[in-house]
């Protein structure tokens, strides 16, 4: 792979006519940008049916895009996504412990497509601006993406295996999560899946980050101890007693800190050096308005991830040693 061009001093600039589309709303606005008290997020994008956000016709700009490419097209319109889920739940089964249901669980899971496992509680503020849940508990699914697919970044007409990789691994993630759904409603409990790209009810990143599955990168996705950033999510709303995993600190928030890959890769110059204010937390943030222009012309982008030192295949488990060790270390 060429040297990449660091973006910092000239950074890319989108179309007037894709401008047009935004119709002068803000992404870091939804996301409540700048504000400093907490609130549930608002469904900004991949929402169904796009009329229902506040960018629809940037949304389907993206997926017309999509549907030109051949290859892209079949592997969301032939997509094998798993099974139906208007099931009601069957005969309750026999009183288990919650050890019992978890290692149950994880075994199902991890026999029916998803790599990693983790389960955390339901905090209401995960969900979405709308919505509601009963359920106690979600299982956060984590399926690993062939990360030498993204040789050639970013996506495009003539080297789209990343975004097809992006496909192939969302639908691996539905079935996951269909299957495991339609488990638990077998064993009597109720059971709703969260499948990508399209947005739920749930954002699935603090689910999966009290769900022990990474940490939040400068990037703004997950960084985890064995895959990097190279994984996408899916999850499971259930009543099924369960045992929750604890978050999991291994150093990459603070690797984050002193590192400038990522952010000196971004053409539109989108990831902040710095946290900011994110409806009342301080945390990792990525330029919505910067980002998504580029991500629409480059059909996902995905250079952030790809750059990602922790993604390189094999280095993850090496840095999260490292680094655990630092913080043990200062204290932390």
């Amino acid at each position: 792979m060429a040297k990449r061009k660091n973006w910092s001093k000239d950074p890319w600039q989108p179309t007037l006519a894709f401008q047009e589309l935004l119709d002068g709303k803000s992404g870091n606005d939804f996301n409540g940008l700048g504000e400093t008290e907490p609130r549930q997020p608002d469904r900004v994008f991949w929402v169904q049916p796009s009329s229902d956000g506040p960018f629809g016709p940037v949304q389907d700009c993206i997926v017309e895009r999509h549907n030109t490419v051949p290859e892209l097209l079949a592997v969301y319109a032939n997509a094998d996504r798993g099974p139906s889920e208007r099931s009601e739940p069957g005969k309750l089964a026999e009183p288990r412990s919650t050890t019992a249901w978890t290692d149950g669980l994880q075994e199902f899971a991890l026999a029916n497509e998803s790599d990693q496992v983790g389960v955390a509680t339901i905090e209401p503020q995960w969900m979405y601006e709308g919505f509601t849940t009963e359920m106690p508990f979600v299982v956060v699914l984590v399926v690993a993406m062939d990360h030498s697919r993204s040789r050639e970044l970013p996506p495009s007409n003539e080297h789209p295996d990343w975004a097809h990789e992006v496909a192939v691994q969302y639908n691996r993630g539905s079935r996951a999560a269909r299957k495991l759904t339609k488990w638990i409603k077998s064993q009597g409990y109720q059971a709703k899946s969260h499948t990508g790209p399209w947005v739920g009810s749930m954002n699935l990143i603090p689910a999966a980050i009290a769900a022990g599955v990474g940490e939040l990168g400068k990037h703004g996705s997950l960084i985890n101890r064995e895959l990097g950033s190279s994984f996408r999510l899916a999850a499971v709303e259930t009543d099924l007693p369960l045992e929750v995993n604890q978050p999991d600190r291994f150093g990459a928030d603070e690797f984050c800190l002193g590192c400038q890959v990522c952010t000196n890769a971004c053409p539109p110059q989108a990831i902040s050096q710095e946290k900011q204010q994110v409806r009342g937390d301080e945390k990792w943030y990525v330029d919505f308005d910067k980002c998504i222009g580029y991500f629409n012309e480059t059909y996902g982008c995905a250079i952030c991830i790809s750059v990602c030192p922790w993604s390189t295949p094999g280095r993850a488990p090496n840095l999260a040693e490292r680094w655990t060790k630092r913080i043990i270390v200062k204290g932390q």
